[in-house]
């Protein structure tokens, strides 16, 4: 009886060229006509299982080698993309997608990078209306200035600053490197580098030096042991992921090198944090202790921000965590990251709304604060904030205070564990900018919205900053 025939073409050729045979060798070898050969690689021709066991049993190989172990990953990210709204209206089936990622892996890889060039290229014309809007009356035929932070940002957005390469080779080198003693033996053993703790005297202000000639890796000693851990994890990753993080950039439309410099930086991070929190492990446990980031950051030996940096990530098609928005905010409102996994409508340009969490908990130290929040358009979210410390350390080493929030919407409120105190809440209304806000009644507000009239107020006082009309 025939067995079900198979579409194996993309990986019958890369067989072939693995074995380095051309087609009449491999038709020679198989008793068949190099068209056939041809045919079959073109998926025109279907590889029966008579077929896979004469492969098995002339190059001697295991038929599960034929496997195409990214096809459904490649599916899942196909799925991913084409919820995409601009394909609503085209009915694809899933078995469609899945013929696709397994029959044309190369048409589905340029499907995915057409969407991710289309993805940066919305964000980069939403980065010019909004920075045309308040832009000073300068020569229509000045030279544009390119921001490479604004670069970095789409980059990592328009891919919802996931990377499934970067977590797969991070995963499989957490297995050995799970201790601070295993990354310095590591880097002993396949680097010739000696991982050592020193003081500022030698570091001059620095958290980490590579000393090339003298074969050693200088960490600051003031750090704590999180910090420690993540600087040994980043020195590994820029020693051995150079590869991955180049055609990551090469496959970009950065514009600037300093762009591109920013966003190898944010990709080796990635990279480090991905080893110190493997993806399906950490994406378990945040499900297991419902995102509790305090208590995450105690299971994996992390700091708070680490793990709300992490949570930002966890966008693997087909294993998707909650999406989550992160913001990291000075008191002065100088938003030093921002990165978007959850499409919180943060204004890119102009300060956020000082009802909001992140700006209260610098007067409460240490403390976790959960905020239901309402935006004006009727859109709930939760906002989970607390104030870290960065730098510091040592007498007179200079320091400062951050507030770090993640974001997600109310309608993933149940899956954490914030809910038990959120759950009768009622949510405080913000504005995603003053200018951009039409409530009429915020004793915060710093200007009035635009499109409306500031009110005479002879006979009344209002007790609001701007009292503007609301018809």
């Amino acid at each position: 009886m025939a067995g079900k025939a198979l579409y194996l073409g993309p990986r019958l050729k890369k067989l072939r060229r693995d074995l380095g045979l051309t087609q009449a060798i491999m038709a020679t070898d198989l008793d068949i006509s190099p068209s056939y050969i041809a045919l079959m690689e073109r998926n025109q021709r279907p590889v029966t299982a008579e077929m896979l066991l004469k492969l098995a049993t002339t190059y001697r190989i295991d038929v599960g080698e034929l496997a195409d172990e990214d096809a459904d990953e490649t599916a899942k990210r196909l799925q991913g993309v084409l919820k995409d709204p601009i394909f609503a209206d085209i009915a694809i089936e899933p078995l469609d997608i899945e013929d696709i990622a397994t029959s044309y892996p190369g048409m589905a890889e340029a499907l995915l990078r057409l969407h991710t060039a289309f993805g940066e290229e919305q964000l980069a014309l939403a980065e010019r209306q909004e920075g045309s809007a308040g832009a000073t009356n300068e020569s229509s035929d000045a030279p544009s200035r390119t921001d490479p932070v604004g670069e970095a940002r789409a980059f990592l957005a328009a891919r919802r600053n996931c990377f499934p390469e970067l977590d797969d080779t991070a995963a499989q080198a957490a297995r050995a490197l799970d201790s601070y003693e295993a990354m310095r033996d590591h880097l002993a053993q396949q680097h010739g580098l000696e991982l050592r703790l020193t003081d500022d005297g030698l570091l001059r202000g620095a958290l980490r030096w590579h000393d090339y000639h003298r074969r050693r890796v200088y960490i600051a000693e003031r750090l704590d042991h999180t910090a420690r851990r993540f600087q040994a994890a980043l020195q590994i990753a820029i020693l051995e992921q150079e590869a991955p993080i180049t055609e990551l950039v090469a496959d970009s439309r950065l514009a600037s090198d300093d762009g591109k410099r920013l966003v190898r930086r944010a990709l080796q991070s990635y990279w480090a944090a991905a080893l110190l929190m493997p993806y399906r492990v950490f994406k378990r446990a945040a499900e297991d202790l419902r995102y509790d980031v305090e208590a995450l950051g105690s299971r994996f030996t992390v700091s708070f921000e680490q793990v709300a940096h992490r949570l930002t990530t966890l966008q693997r098609p087909g294993d998707e965590g909650v999406p989550f928005f992160f913001l990291r905010v000075d008191r002065a409102g100088n938003v030093s990251k921002r990165l978007d996994g959850a499409g919180f409508p943060f204004a890119r340009h102009g300060g956020g709304c000082p009802l909001w969490n992140v700006h209260r908990v610098f007067d409460r130290p240490a403390e976790v604060d959960a905020q239901l929040i309402e935006l004006p358009d009727g859109e709930r979210y939760v906002s989970i904030a607390r104030m870290v410390r960065g730098g510091g350390g040592s007498f007179g080493a200079s320091s400062v205070n951050r507030a770090v929030a993640i974001t997600c919407s109310a309608n993933h409120l149940g899956k954490l564990v914030y809910s038990d105190a959120l759950h009768d809440a009622e949510p405080t209304p913000i504005g995603v900018a003053c200018r951009m806000c039409h409530r009429p009644h915020c004793v915060a507000r710093s200007a009035p919205p635009m499109g409306r009239e500031i009110v005479p107020s002879r006979f009344r006082e209002s007790g609001v900053p701007f009292d503007f009309s609301v018809d």
